[in-house]
């Protein structure tokens, strides 16, 4: 663990300022160097990835949650999730990183949701995904062969390969009403801004422009659950990220996540994790346990 989680700009580099549709594209080893074989938690703090993994196995964790995988397999994770694996020899693939100021053009022609982490492995024999082989492929050949016009072929290649990841996601579905995607999709941003500060629900509703009732149904439509439960939700991600990939006491994290009182963020936390934050964080840790 250390003091915090790292923020790259590419693995192992330093965050830098990205040009408006910058997009990136290499293999896994092509970084072996940097990584023999073992990536640690991190996050991109400008940047979105696809990770599609054409060769080999391994253990590919975003956030708390560990995926074993063996090839084909591919993961979508968006700028600021934090992410890391660990694989075994002869795995590759294909890192797709897209700046977020790349993403609402590509959005426009996508069906896959792009505010949320996905990862999906090969359970069953199914075309798309020789399909969605052959565009990471042929994303990967554009970028490294530089032609003038890669700008133009690169940018709706990737979208093809996010329709394809969307295909194989047997969850996959378009919300059918369109504005209130978009509300949800701004209401998450929001509260990944401002959970710390405890803003009452009707603060959200000011600043999205909206109604308690429109506000309500977005997120019920898109994430499954109420407001409040969504902005809990986001306080146990970063609850979880502080416990497992920082050396910061539970009292810190307590009030780092606007909590007054150490009693009460146990009890909050044993409510939705089935343990106190402290015995979370050892059990977690453990070196038997399959962790990165």
């Amino acid at each position: 663990m250390t003091s915090s989680v790292a923020n790259f700009f590419v693995y192992g580099e330093a965050p830098r300022q990205l040009e408006v549709g910058f997009i990136h594209v290499e293999t896994v080893m092509a970084r072996a160097n940097i990584h023999p074989g073992k990536v640690l938690p991190h996050f991109h703090e400008q940047m979105a990835q696809i990770t599609c993994w054409l060769s080999g196995s391994g253990v590919y964790r975003i956030e708390d949650c560990s995926n074993d995988f063996t090839a084909p397999a591919v993961s979508f994770v968006p700028s600021g999730v934090v992410h890391g694996f660990t694989i075994a020899p002869g795995a590759d693939a294909v890192v797709v990183s897209i700046a977020d100021s790349a993403l609402p053009a590509i959005a426009s022609q996508v069906m896959l949701q792009l505010d949320q982490p996905l990862m999906l492995v090969s359970d069953t024999p199914d075309p798309q995904w020789d399909r969605l082989g052959r565009v990471i492929a042929m994303i990967h050949d554009e970028y490294a062969l530089g032609r003038a016009d890669m700008d133009r072929l690169v940018p709706p290649l990737t979208a093809a390969a996010l329709n394809y990841i969307w295909r194989l996601n047997a969850e996959g579905k378009l919300l059918s009403a369109q504005p209130t995607a978009a509300l949800a999709v701004r209401l998450r941003r929001l509260v990944d801004q401002h959970f710390r500060e405890d803003w009452p629900i009707g603060r959200y509703v000011n600043e999205l422009g909206t109604t308690p009732h429109l506000l309500a149904k977005a997120c019920l439509a898109a994430f499954g659950k109420t407001v409040k439960e969504l902005i809990l939700e986001r306080k146990l991600l970063e609850a979880k990220r502080l416990l497992l990939f920082t050396i910061r006491p539970v009292e810190q994290i307590c009030f780092e996540l606007g909590f007054q009182d150490t009693g009460y963020f146990s009890r909050f936390f044993r409510a939705r994790a089935s343990k106190p934050p402290g015995q979370w964080r050892r059990d977690e840790l453990q070196p038997n346990s399959k962790k990165l």
